[in-house]
């Protein structure tokens, strides 16, 4: 870590909180790396003007307790209902909520399509490493099929959920997809979601060798990483078809770019006085 880069992590990080409860060669320190790099490309000398929001699991441990700023550490699945309200309340902050695709996905699926229907002005990045890690290595909503698991030691039957085309479909209004092997690009992605009105999802998949790379035989993390470098970007305006995700299909890039009125404003207008 050069000097530069330390400067900023006291900008941005509890030095109370380290060391980190991070898996040795898990992705989520990358991610946090690509946060604060769009943060500080934004401008933002300190948190103060952000509110983070996580529920339960690996990735929900990036923002919470580490972040130097105000942090809601929420029920399992309940993130973006808490940040729902945190928004409504007090419109004027940031509010990001970070967490993983477990806690998302599965047990907060519903959560999630319904703040895209409604374009509720968040900042949502998933940290997906397709597995409960924390856990004990449970089959999740992401995990590939024929994956052998914990839950599935046959192999997984079911297909994965597509995170970024569900979200894109249910309304965002920006949704992207990386990997920790694309910080560069993902830090990119969400420096554009947090200047952006309504709802923005932004996708990271996260290599987890003690739980995923060890029960699915996926390898060591110079082992993911090298997976992740092989999965295709998509054109900007390439159309959009539906797929179910496979381990080596799975397409990055952007899913959704729109600039509709998010649910702030649109209830802003309700309070307006009627002519």
């Amino acid at each position: 870590m050069t000097a530069s880069n330390v400067h900023v992590s006291r900008l941005y990080l509890r030095e109370e909180a380290l060391p980190t409860p991070f898996c040795p060669g898990c992705g989520n320190g990358i991610i946090t790396n690509a946060f604060f790099k769009a943060v500080r490309d934004l401008g933002h000398e300190d948190l103060s003007g952000f509110a983070f929001v996580s529920g339960i699991g690996c990735g929900a441990w990036i923002p919470s307790p580490h972040f130097k700023a105000d942090t809601l550490h929420t029920t399992h699945g309940r993130a973006i209902a808490f940040a729902t309200g945190l928004k409504l309340a007090r419109p004027e902050l940031n509010v990001v909520v970070i967490s993983g695709d477990g806690d998302l996905a599965a047990i907060g699926g519903n959560h999630l399509i319904h703040a895209a229907r409604r374009n509720i002005d968040l900042t949502v990045i998933s940290s997906t490493n397709f597995i409960y890690g924390m856990t004990g290595g449970q089959v999740a909503p992401t995990t590939f099929t024929g994956d052998r698991t914990t839950t599935s030691p046959y192999g997984n039957p079911e297909r994965p959920f597509d995170l970024a085309r569900l979200v894109a479909a249910a309304g965002a209004n920006y949704v992207a997809r990386w990997t920790t092997a694309h910080p560069l690009q993902a830090a990119r992605s969400i420096r554009k979601a947090l200047q952006r009105r309504g709802f923005s999802f932004i996708e990271i998949l996260s290599q987890c060798p003690t739980a995923y790379g060890r029960r699915t035989g996926a390898g060591s993390p110079p082992d993911m990483i090298k997976w992740f470098k092989s999965l295709p970007v998509r054109k900007k305006d390439e159309p959009i078809v539906q797929m179910v995700p496979t381990k080596h299909g799975q397409d990055l890039g952007e899913f959704a770019d729109r600039d509709e009125p998010g649910l702030v404003e649109i209830l802003a207008h309700l309070k307006e006085p009627k002519r």
